[in-house]
């Protein structure tokens, strides 16, 4: 079992950048898959399936990203100090959402395509707010 805490999160206007941060503890953190998803305002946080994987890391080091992020956001991993990190730049006010960490055995590299299926562990979030 891994533990992840999200941080990074705040408000920043539209165009700005703001980069997240998820800290790994637990000794599977270095062969999970990790990645990053979103919960846009008016939906049930509580409903873990609605969100939307926008980025993964996986534990060869390849990356994947949803359409929405492509190019604007990128995925990176500290494997020395298991972290993971979302760089996000030219925001946009449809990237507001509280942003989730999560990891698991297997991610699939089509991270938009994550149908729901229970994760072996999900951060807390973090606000992420565009204005």
């Amino acid at each position: 079992e891994v533990q992840l805490e999200e941080s990074g999160g705040g408000s920043v206007q539209v165009g700005g950048s703001l980069r997240l941060s998820c800290t790994c503890s637990g000794y599977r953190c270095s062969t999970y898959d990790m990645g990053w998803f979103r919960h846009a305002p008016g939906k049930e946080h509580e409903e873990i399936a609605v969100r939307e994987g926008i980025a993964v890391i996986k534990s060869d080091g390849s990356t994947g990203y949803a359409s929405s992020v492509k190019g604007r956001f990128t995925i990176s991993k500290d494997n020395a100090m298991n972290t993971l990190h979302l760089q996000m730049n030219s925001l946009k006010p449809e990237d507001t959402a509280m942003y989730y960490c999560a990891a698991d055995p297997i991610l699939p590299v089509k991270i938009s395509m994550w149908n729901g299926r229970p994760l072996e562990s999900w951060g807390q979030g973090t606000q992420v707010t565009v204005s």
